[in-house]
């Protein structure tokens, strides 16, 4: 008789195209799904981008109200949910700071693996900043296991405590620099011979979209034929609009919203530019580097990430306009070229860690089997 898979719960806010939900999804598409099988329990009441591609790879879609730590109607519910679903016995948390209200719920259920994930090395300092401290500090209280995108984030969230790194990985041959695709990228967008500077990323105040128009306005000022391309979406992206009209760069920055074709969009760019006030581990730094592309990253970006040669730090205290020179003068003396193997030697591409994973999960589910029959 066909053996099940072993279904794993992944806790999120929703499955839209955002840098942790895109790992996972890039998890999910490599691993043995005849062996594990992902579902979601997700914390919003629409059809997120992913959620027909879930559907279709045999995942489930659980919706509970948003997360309110303050709410007993939201915690009765996912209490109700948890007992409902006995069924479960490893759930992986992806809520940041908030993952100890799933995780205590699974732990109350008796759920025997309970996995907290960090991807992110810090938080807005905000009116809710406290409270995210708050409830951060019991995570390694009710979590069995924790795995962090890297050491920044794993430091930051788990408070000395060890965890494990699960690698933002990616599939490394959809991304490889490839010079036709490039051209009929540019050719699809109306772009031959402008400079091409990318962004990817929500329009939230973590990633900076404010400074990157500053930055862009400056190699505007040197560079008249280039153009920027943002890809996201957000809700901040009303008053960066604004400010790009305010600017007069409107024909010359392009919002693509969400997209499904990051790899062939990178083709088309010539410069990645990420001046995020705080990250984990971006996925998005992973695919850029693969695609060839060189970056100037932000110092609150870590270090960690750096895979090829042609990462380049500067401090958000320069100036928008040093910034600018610098994109300048590296696109005056780079050449593209492929580098998707520099991914693969960092063991960033996704087959060899998604079948890592899938052991990870079967073995910590043949522990409990073991411990059952005793």
């Amino acid at each position: 008789m066909k053996q099940e898979p072993v279904r794993i719960l992944h806790v999120v806010t929703y499955m839209g195209r955002g840098g942790l939900e895109t790992m996972v999804m890039n998890y999910y598409r490599h691993i043995d799904r005849s062996k594990v099988q992902f579902d979601f329990l997700v914390h919003r009441d629409f059809e997120a981008d992913y959620d027909q591609e879930i559907l279709s790879l045999g995942g489930r879609i659980y919706h509970l109200p948003r997360l309110n730590p303050f709410s007993i109607h939201y915690y009765k519910e996912l209490n109700l949910f948890f007992k409902n679903h006995p069924e479960y016995r490893v759930v992986h948390v992806h809520q940041d700071c908030m993952s100890s209200i799933a995780l205590k719920a699974a732990y109350r259920s008796h759920v025997p693996v309970r996995i907290a994930h960090s991807h992110n090395a810090n938080q807005d300092k905000n009116i809710k900043y406290l409270i995210k401290r708050y409830f951060m500090r019991s995570i390694p209280q009710y979590a069995t296991h924790l795995f962090a995108c890297g050491e920044e984030a794993g430091n930051w969230m788990f408070n000395g405590k060890k965890f494990i790194v699960l690698n933002n990985a990616i599939d490394t041959k959809k991304f490889a620099y490839d010079i036709d695709k490039r051209n009929l990228i540019r050719d699809k967008l109306g772009i031959t011979d402008d400079l091409i500077i990318g962004h990817v990323g929500r329009f939230h105040r973590q990633k900076n979209h404010d400074f990157l128009i500053d930055i862009f306005n400056e190699v505007h000022k040197i560079v008249n034929n280039t153009k920027l391309l943002l890809i996201g979406t957000g809700d901040l992206e009303g008053g960066i609009r604004k400010k790009v009209n305010e600017l007069n760069l409107t024909n010359d920055v392009i919002f693509l919203g969400n997209r499904n074709d990051v790899n062939d969009l990178m083709q088309a760019m010539d410069i990645f530019v990420f001046p995020s006030h705080y990250e984990g581990l971006p996925v998005t730094l992973v695919e850029a580097q693969a695609s060839g592309l060189p970056i100037i990253k932000s110092n609150y970006v870590s270090d960690q990430c750096i895979m090829t040669p042609n990462v380049y730090t500067l401090s958000l205290n320069n100036t928008s306009k040093e910034w600018a020179n610098q994109i300048v003068e590296m696109m005056e003396k780079y050449k593209r070229t492929d580098t998707s193997h520099y991914i693969i030697e960092n063991k960033y591409d996704v087959s060899a860690n998604a079948n890592w994973l899938a052991k990870f999960y079967m073995g910590e589910v043949e522990k409990i089997w073991n411990l059952d029959q005793e």
